[in-house]
């Protein structure tokens, strides 16, 4: 049977075995698939840690519903990713898919979502195309434009009006570079280059030494989490910082996760973000401290802000069905939802079913020994601009 019948085939044998089985089962499953190990395997740590954490908050039962949590390690293998998820859907009757640590592999699963009328909550991947691929996704994490014009409305107005931009040549790369260039060159600044990096196995020193060579007052850069620190790295080694050229980022660069390994060269460093760990406010202290408390200290990032908050989305849209909504029940739940995160506040656009948030600039400073994302200014309620010129 030709590949593409026998998924549909499956889907559908899914459909029917799974309303049968609706009433009868108590457990309410959850499918996260990550990338636990490869490249991305911090990403895969942090949001399991945060999804175990707001289990271990809010209790494993909602609205009579035993919650069970099914990992799954893609290894960011967009193939890897689209059959596991087949598998979850088929054989383990999942009510909800999550995860997606990369854009390719959100888009991989995304037609498995809308067939099988699945929801599909996406805890990492930030490209703005993804909710569209799906009326069955509702985003949690961030879009690369949200953090990216306001590091490029930021910019121009603090000196730097020459800039190089090289990011990882797929989605999420391609959007900080299109919305930072656009904002930019409209705010008066110049873009002298435009570089793209490999995403598997990146060797940055070549693209650096070409930047150097073009002297821009700073270069933007954006890699995907788990790849700042030998960016950074590579970074002081070429001596970019001695010859005047300033490194601005968005947030993944300075990814909370790896920070405190990449030294003082760090120091001063201004990125965009939707989450610090240093985020002053009640509720973000109070995950900081419980997340550690949990996982020996590691600290959590904007993986784990988007994981967390996540599972709140699906455990609030499982309470305001009863415990008895279906797919799309559950999905138009999901939709609206308001609340505070340890990031601040946010909610999820019932339109667009992506979430709108806070997007803050920081800079690389040393609290008490450590290397933190300390914040400096806030942009409020930013949409993605993907979405908003549409």
């Amino acid at each position: 049977m030709h590949k593409r019948s026998f998924i549909h085939a499956a889907v559908a044998a899914a459909l029917v075995s799974a309303s049968g089985l609706a009433l009868a089962q108590d457990v309410f499953k959850i499918g996260l698939i990550l990338p636990m190990t490869g490249q991305q395997a911090s990403t895969g740590r942090q949001i399991q840690a945060a999804a175990k954490l707001w289990m271990a908050q809010n209790g494993d039962t909602v609205a009579g519903r035993k919650i069970q949590l099914i990992v799954r390690d893609d290894t960011s293998v967009p193939a890897v990713t689209r059959r596991l998820a087949q598998e979850l859907v088929v054989n383990d009757h999942v009510n909800v898919l999550a995860g997606m640590g990369i854009t390719p592999s959100a888009l991989a699963v995304a037609p498995i979502a809308t067939q099988s009328r699945t929801p599909l909550v996406v805890m990492a991947a930030a490209t703005s195309i993804i909710t569209e691929a799906s009326p069955f996704v509702v985003r949690t994490s961030f879009t690369l434009p949200q953090v990216s014009v306001v590091l490029a409305d930021w910019a121009p107005k603090h000196g730097i009006k020459s800039v190089v931009t090289l990011v990882s040549d797929y989605g999420p790369g391609l959007d900080a570079e299109k919305y930072f260039k656009e904002r930019f060159l409209l705010d008066g600044g110049k873009v002298l280059d435009s570089l793209r990096v490999p995403l598997v196995n990146p060797d940055f020193a070549p693209f650096l030494q070409k930047v150097r060579d073009e002297k821009p007052n700073a270069l933007f850069v954006f890699v995907p989490s788990g790849s700042g620190a030998a960016l950074m790295k590579q970074f002081l080694e070429r001596g970019m910082d001695k010859a005047g050229i300033r490194l601005i980022a968005t947030g993944d660069v300075t990814d909370d996760d790896q920070l405190n390994q990449m030294g003082d060269g760090a120091l001063g460093v201004v990125t965009s973000h939707h989450y610090s760990a240093d985020h002053n406010s009640p509720a973000n202290k109070k995950f900081v401290q419980a997340f550690e408390k949990a996982n020996k200290g590691m600290r959590p990032n904007f993986m784990a802000v988007g994981g967390y908050d996540g599972m709140r989305v699906i455990y609030e849209a499982l309470k305001k069905t009863g415990g008895k909504g279906g797919g799309e029940a559950l999905l138009n739940a999901m939709k609206g939802q308001v609340f505070e995160s340890p990031r601040g506040p946010v909610y999820i656009d019932a339109q667009t079913r992506d979430i709108v948030q806070n997007v803050y600039l920081r800079k690389v400073e040393k609290k008490n020994g450590q290397l933190y994302n300390v914040e400096f200014e806030v942009i409020r309620d930013v949409k993605d601009p993907g979405k908003a010129r549409k």
